[in-house]
């Protein structure tokens, strides 16, 4: 048995150095909290990061516990993937948002985000750009592009989620943001905590130290929005309340 724990733990290490083979994916845990897209070969083109979401089975009319019980009647369905549709407004009132605080290494800070409209460029600083508002969980989610090829131009960014209308609901969803470098495997931060009060996540930040661009996992689940998100990391911005207009 501690053979074969061995061996485990050291091809868990492997496929994490090198992605997951089955799905060219590399998940950054808190065991595994880094990655470095240099090493990845992905420092040029555009970094594309996705936010999707949808409810948790057990709060989708009891879904688990049916699950459960048609395994026994039929034991081939283990191996089938479950369907869960994304939530709409009838199911959970939930406005999950994507966002990112950058910082330029001119000393320019500023953060991307829909609430304010503020989406940001592509090709002009800070050479990130949010795809639009998704309201509804929408199985494309919400997009935010990086710029990678002024990778040199960006000091540090953090990128974060947050419920706009505040009513408090991640234990009710499950959301993953997953990044898509220009080359090499994809990048996947699931916010699994259970975190019922929380109204904002810090999900990763980027860091660019001496032109290496390392991406880290930090799924920091905070009670209030975005100025206590920019105390946590210290980027000294001024809030001021905002609202979305209606869909």
């Amino acid at each position: 048995m501690a053979i074969w724990d061995s061996l485990r733990r050291d091809r868990a290490a492997d496929q994490f150095a090198s992605g997951n083979a089955a799905s060219n994916t590399i998940e950054l845990t808190r065991r595994n909290p880094s990655v470095s897209l240099a090493k990845q070969g992905a420092t040029t083109g555009n970094l594309r990061v996705n936010l999707s979401w949808r409810m948790r089975t057990s709060d989708i009319g009891g879904t688990s516990s049916r699950r459960s019980g048609s395994l026994l009647r039929r034991p081939f369905k283990f191996f089938q993937p479950e369907l869960v549709q994304a939530h709409t407004q009838g199911m959970v009132n939930v406005d999950l948002d994507l966002g990112c605080l950058y910082e330029l290494t001119d000393g320019t800070k500023g953060v991307v985000q829909p609430l304010g409209g503020f989406l940001g460029s592509l090709n002009a600083p800070p050479y990130i750009k949010l795809s639009g508002d998704d309201r509804f969980g929408a199985p494309s989610g919400e997009t935010i592009y990086v710029n990678l090829d002024h990778r040199e131009e960006i000091r540090r960014l953090l990128v974060f989620v947050y419920i706009y209308d505040q009513t408090p609901a991640f234990d009710r969803t499950h959301a993953v943001v997953t990044l898509f470098p220009g080359n090499g495997p994809r990048i996947e931060i699931e916010l699994d905590e259970r975190a019922p009060q929380a109204r904002s996540c810090a999900v990763f930040t980027v860091e660019n130290s001496k032109g290496e661009l390392m991406v880290r996992r930090e799924v920091k689940f905070v009670y209030g929005f975005q100025a206590e998100l920019d105390r946590l990391y210290g980027w000294g911005l001024q809030w001021g309340r905002g609202y979305k207009t209606k869909a």
